[in-house]
């Protein structure tokens, strides 16, 4: 059997998917097709395999690759050795996990001096085999000493010494041992109890770690947030962590592979050389191993739920085409005020000054009774930054005041910084003030957040739960993931988009997204999708993968404004003729498409998952899939943490959900907790499955502290 076909039973067995699934997928994958493309346009390839599971072989086939990879590594380095057998070929052929390709590897692999190596430069090997043997028992005719005494030399003066390098020798040469290393690990991973402790001299310093100052948990019960925050705890210095195991019952696992009989003229010293084998080498390395394992485990769980967070803010209801006026708020420095329209084009700009020190009421009340009225406003976004409450209230009442219908919403500008210190925001605005662009950020977000957060490095967007700590090549794969997930799933305006967020259409990437744009701003709007084959470094592999997911309203062609892929196209103009009417006339006829008889349309290439995908893209063609747009109106004599009583009954925006439980905004410039135990009256294992980002739920108030700035909040 080829490694191409082992590495394609192995996923399928891991995933409990289809190899022919797989095969399909794996053959496409390595065809430079994208995870988008094949899960949307090619369902009857992949067996109707959804874009998680089709993302779950891609992973899994670089791993497999990784590992093979290090197979040719690790089996050249045998070789050169002179010590590759086609036992051990064999059991490095099959091996399907790096950690236990590395317990085979150890043995052979080159080391810097040790204890053993020492040892055996002295020549103390066949004495450390003697033992091991046991071949000699215990006797009054067999002197211990006398024996020993053979292996005497210039390097090696006494017995004693001859029998600590033996022991030596013995200890690493079990360490190495897969099978031994294998039954360990399984030990301390079953029975070792995680313990963390406070340093020396910070026992009174109160943290947020505090929970942390004396903690044990079994190793294998605990959860992601809690090693993330031992994890956090050491590397700021205030926490020191280990795992405890029965060392004794560690070794007799050792005696029971090693041991024949405990009659054995060098029963004692084997015993040490076990001792020593897990006390020196397998207990301090496996220890930080699984700690290690433990942390990569944790770090995809909470690379998993920034993901899901991420998702949810991606695709947060959009306000739609409205005229917006976005508001960074603000208190010395006042509040940066710019309107944007239907487009999301920047309008106009001011500063206005409600708030002490520097008030100003009247002019500022002025200034936006002016923009709305000259711009049409009809919705407000306020970040949710410093000022921000108090700003609603100022905008609130010089809506009433003035009898306005404008509304003010209050948006998430976590990341929005980042963005207006950016080289893309100084391209786009480089005569407008960082403030000023953060404002024309915060107003997009709320009319389009897709398109306004794929411009955020998705890290900045701050949903996720020690985000900082994990691994930041893995986190950045995911979140990239996400965000194309979330573009292809809602579909892009090639007439509008901007370079970020064409980039990240299924195949089309940085570079041929600037050279759409520079297209467009040359040749004017698209017509046509095949007009996109006219741009520089578009190829008819490109078109393949990013068509299907653009749209062009209004164009030469009403099927462009659609999901259904231009290679179907033929498809759809033979069901319309056969229906007596145009392409244009079929669509969103529910009528006439509740006609067509699918079967009718199959071909070798495009089945009935095709078919029933085209059907209902042509029912409700360009129909944006996100939510209808809602927002949250906080309570206006709720301000502070002060203002805060226990059982109040709030309005809330869930802001990040985590393993623990929910944050949720209530309008007091300091997220409250609702904690896994209180989302619900029952059993929650998951918060996600209770509540998602952007999300408005009712909570109720259980206790404030003040001092340390901590609200905790229960779902109702």
């Amino acid at each position: 059997m080829s490694t191409q076909e082992n590495i394609i039973g192995w996923i399928s067995e891991e995933l409990s998917l289809n190899e022919g699934s797989v095969t399909a997928t794996v053959s496409m994958l390595g065809q430079g097709d994208t995870v988008p493309f094949i899960s949307r346009y090619r369902k009857e390839r992949t067996g109707n395999l959804t874009e998680t599971q089709v993302r779950q072989v891609a992973d899994k086939l670089q791993y497999y690759i990784e590992l093979e990879t290090r197979k040719d590594t690790i089996l050249k380095s045998i070789d050169e050795q002179k010590k590759l057998t086609p036992e051990l070929k064999k059991q490095i052929a099959l091996c399907r996990e790096k950690t236990k390709l590395e317990d085979i590897y150890l043995p052979y692999k080159p080391k810097r001096t040790t204890k053993a190596t020492i040892a055996k430069q002295k020549g103390l090997e066949p004495l450390a085999q003697m033992i091991l043997a046991q071949d000699i028992m215990v006797s009054k005719t067999v002197n211990k000493d006398e024996i020993v005494s053979k292996f005497l030399n210039k390097d090696v003066l006494t017995v004693k010494d001859a029998l600590s390098g033996a022991i030596d020798i013995i200890a690493e040469q079990i360490s190495d041992n897969a099978l031994y290393r294998g039954l360990i690990r399984n030990f301390i991973l079953t029975t070792g109890v995680l313990k963390s402790k406070v340093k020396k001299g910070l026992e009174e310093t109160k943290t947020k770690f505090e929970m942390y100052y004396d903690y044990s948990e079994p190793i294998k019960n605990i959860v992601s947030h809690r090693i993330l925050a031992i994890r956090r705890g050491a590397k700021e210095g205030i926490l020191t962590w280990k795992i405890d195991v029965e060392s004794e019952q560690a070794i007799e696992i050792i005696a029971s592979k090693i041991v024949k009989t405990n009659m054995a003229l060098f029963y004692p010293e084997l015993w040490t050389a076990m001792k020593t084998a897990f006390d020196r080498h397998l207990y301090s390395s496996l220890q930080v191993e699984i700690f290690l394992a433990k942390m990569e485990e944790a770090d995809k769980e909470a690379i998993d739920v920034f993901a899901k967070n991420a998702k949810n803010l991606l695709l947060a209801s959009p306000a739609g085409h409205k005229m917006i006026m976005g508001i960074d708020p603000g208190f010395r420095t006042g509040c940066k005020v710019a309107v944007i329209d239907k487009n999301g084009n920047y309008k106009e700009y001011k500063p206005i000054f409600p708030h002490e020190p520097v008030c100003r009421l009247e002019e500022a009340q002025e200034i936006v009774v002016d923009f709305i009225k000259k711009y049409n406003i009809e919705l407000i976004a306020i970040g949710n930054g410093t000022a921000s409450k108090e700003t609603v209230t100022f905008i609130n009442a010089v809506l009433k005041n003035n009898q306005l219908k404008a509304k003010a919403i209050v948006v998430s500008e976590a990341g929005a910084s980042v963005y207006s210190a950016s080289p893309l925001a100084v391209s786009e605005f480089p005569d407008l003030d960082v403030t000023v662009r953060g404002a024309i950020s915060i107003a997009r977000r709320l009319q389009d957040p897709l398109a306004e957060l794929v411009k955020i490095d998705p890290k900045s967007i701050g949903v996720g739960q020690y985000q900082h700590d994990v691994n930041q090549t893995q986190l950045k794969k995911n979140l990239d993931a996400t965000v194309e997930s979330c573009v292809n799933y809602v579909g892009v305006n090639l007439n509008s988009a901007s370079v970020e967020l064409l980039s990240y259409v299924a195949g089309i990437g940085k570079l041929a997204a600037k050279n759409i744009v520079s297209y467009r701003a040359k040749n004017g709007s698209f017509t046509n999708k095949k007009q996109l084959l006219n741009v520089s470094l578009f190829g008819e592999k490109t078109f393949t993968q990013s068509a299907g997911f653009l749209r062009i309203a209004d164009g030469d062609n009403p099927l462009d404004n659609s999901a259904i892929h231009p290679e179907s196209y033929p498809i759809v103009e033979k069901m319309a003729q056969d229906l007596s009417m145009t392409p244009s006339e079929l669509i969103g006829n529910v009528s006439a498409i509740s006609k067509i008889n699918l079967k009718n349309y199959v071909t070798d290439t495009i089945g009935m998952l095709t078919l029933n995908d085209i059907v209902a893209e042509l029912k409700k063609p360009g129909v944006d899939p996100r939510k209808t747009f809602t927002c949250t109106e906080f309570d206006s004599a709720i301000n502070t943490l002060e203002d805060l009583k226990e059982n109040m009954v709030l309005d809330g925006t869930v802001t990040n959900v985590t393993n623990f439980g929910a944050f949720v905004d209530i309008g007091v410039h300091q997220d409250g907790l609702v904690h896994i135990s209180k989302l619900s009256d029952k059993f929650v294992s998951n918060p996600h499955e209770i509540v998602s980002v952007g999300q408005t739920i009712k909570v109720k108030v259980l206790k404030v502290d003040v001092d340390l700035a901590r609200i905790s909040l229960e779902k109702i």
